[in-house]
């Protein structure tokens, strides 16, 4: 089961599509979306609507993060092709996900984290998204924020 509004954010760190480590405390406000693979359309669909939405997000003073169980020259290459402006956060064997409570399904090639959405602030879960459609999910989360305690909604 994943975390709930007002757990505890477990700290993490992992790599971006860059190769660097990002360690994140979740002390600033931050979307994490776990996602199943890079370059699959509902995926593609997904990271392409955030950063369509990005602008948004840091004027409200929200990071986004992307996270999925595929490796940095995935997202290197999943990155470039969509023109992403945001990091890709490396977690090929699942430790993220599972600090989070996100399942990990096995199934085709490799596994896959389910997609879910955390929103997170002062060290704490604020919202949690399951179940996600990726068309118009990254507006529908933009749109909560204000009732989420977060920037200008």
């Amino acid at each position: 089961m994943p975390l709930d509004p007002g757990d505890a954010a477990p700290a993490m760190r992992a790599d971006n599509q860059d190769g660097e480590t990002i360690e994140l405390d979740f002390a600033e406000p931050t979307v994490l979306y776990f996602y199943p693979r890079d370059a699959t359309r509902g995926c593609s669909v997904e990271a392409r609507e955030f950063d369509a939405e990005l602008d948004g997000y840091r004027a409200a003073g929200v990071a986004v993060y992307g996270v999925s169980t595929d490796d940095v020259d995935s997202h290197a290459a999943f990155a470039d092709s969509e023109g992403l402006r945001f990091d890709l956060l490396a977690d090929p064997d699942g430790e993220v996900a599972g600090a989070f409570g996100v399942e990990v399904r096995e199934g085709g090639h490799e596994p896959a984290a389910a997609r879910t959405t955390f929103v997170l602030a002062d060290g704490e879960v604020r919202g949690v998204y399951t179940g996600v459609d990726p068309e118009g999910h990254a507006s529908e989360v933009l749109a909560d924020l204000r009732e989420l305690g977060l920037g200008d909604g």
